[in-house]
């Protein structure tokens, strides 16, 4: 069916149009067309086919911006030999699909076990009805022997001077889609234990290299993001001119005012990826109330870190993209409590990482002229529902690619 009028009980535009009680949307093509109340565009067009979502919420589908399902997940969750990579990736991607997201922000760091360029990643989701986009990054890891690898050198190890060699960072800056954790100022845990990760927070560069990156990002056009946490780091971020801080975990109350000048936007991720303790929803809250874009993503897959009040995992087994409603519902909850319209709440699960993506005037809303990419749900995603199952239908460019009507 390429063109049809679908009708809700109610449509969460996360637009300027707001939130529809009856709205329904005329699809054409994979757009959205038009939207308006149900009775009126039926009138309007008489000889639409009708698809019956009246006893569901329909909304934006999800966007998780900030994930490693395609390059560390696969190898982390089956036994996978290069060979097989990719379907496991594959199977990992549609869990996510079904869990209500069709776009990802997918970030290729280099693993010491894979030797996959960019374009093997962007060959392996060609036939999925799903939007990708990768950062290019570099990556330490906090073992007791620091572990460099880069998006470009692929399996192969670097050293920590050539994390600012110019010519390695321009390649890096050149193949990267949208700011994702581009570099890390801290060393990571990655998803290993403490113990294999002793080195984890440890800051890996100084303010001067992290300026001549920065220029270099920006001279060649792009906006750069950094995986970051600790007054320390986030100061050095701050000053060096990163434009997107991934986690900011330990964030001082001041550094999110100079962030909010600086107009510095902000993945927070509520179940870890730091090796301090994850965003809590009071910082979430004072994230939106500085006018900070700020998006809520999985950084999956991932351990939860356990010594939270809001997250509900009682053990530290590896979690995806289908927990995404379920780790931001504390958060949209505490902004609900703060008298937000559900709309501009449900934006850091749309709007925001859309943009973030550099796909904001594609998807992430319901408006005219965008990608038609919406749920029809039991209610609003990370509001009202954090159940997969909750979420009846997935549609992406206006195609159904999940029902579980």
């Amino acid at each position: 069916m390429m063109n049809y009028l679908i009708r809700s009980k109610k449509l969460v535009t996360v637009s300027h149009l707001g939130t529809l009680i009856h709205g329904a949307m005329v699809i054409e093509n994979g757009k959205i067309a038009e939207i308006g109340r149900f009775e009126s565009l039926k009138e309007k067009f008489p000889d639409l086919d009708v698809i019956d979502c009246s006893e569901y919420v329909i909304t934006p589908s999800l966007v998780d911006c900030h994930t490693h399902l395609l390059e560390f997940a696969p190898t982390s969750l089956y036994p996978v030999t290069p060979e097989t990579h990719f379907a496991a990736g594959k199977a990992i991607l549609f869990q996510a699909l079904a869990a209500g997201i069709t776009a990802l922000g997918e970030q290729i760091c280099g693993h010491p076990l894979c030797d996959f360029s960019k374009e093997d990643y962007q060959k392996a989701v060609l036939d999925l009805p799903l939007d990708v986009s990768f950062a290019t990054t570099s990556i330490s890891i906090g073992f007791e022997n620091l572990a460099h690898f880069t998006a470009i050198t692929q399996s192969r190890g670097v050293t920590q001077y050539d994390l600012s060699d110019p010519v390695l960072v321009q390649m890096i800056a050149h193949e990267s889609d949208y700011p994702g954790e581009n570099i890390f100022i801290n060393a990571t845990p990655a998803n290993f234990t403490v113990k294999e990760v002793p080195r984890a927070g440890e800051i890996i560069y100084n303010l001067k290299e992290l300026k001549k990156i920065v220029k270099i990002y920006h001279q060649a056009g792009k906006q750069i993001g950094a995986h970051v946490a600790g007054e320390e780091g986030i100061n050095l971020a701050l000053e060096a001119g990163i434009d997107v801080l991934h986690h900011a975990h330990g964030i001082t109350d001041e550094q999110i005012d100079i962030a909010a000048k600086q107009g510095v936007a902000i993945v927070a991720t509520p179940m870890g990826g730091t090796h301090l303790q994850p965003n809590s929803p009071e910082e979430i809250l004072k994230f939106v109330q500085k006018n900070i874009p700020v998006s809520i993503s999985t950084d999956s897959y991932l351990p939860p870190y356990l010594k939270t009040s809001w997250l509900p995992f009682q053990d530290q087994a590896l979690k995806g993209p289908d927990v995404l409603m379920l780790i931001a519902e504390p958060a949209m909850q505490l902004l609900k409590k703060h008298h937000y319209d559900e709309n501009e709440i449900l934006a850091l699960l749309t709007d925001n990482p859309a943009k973030l993506l550099g796909k904001g005037n594609t998807f992430g809303r319901l408006e005219p002229g965008l990608d038609a990419n919406f749920l029809a749900a039991e209610g609003i995603p990370g509001l009202e529902i954090t159940e997969i199952d909750q979420i009846k239908n997935v549609f992406y460019k206006g195609v159904k690619v999940i029902d579980r009507k």
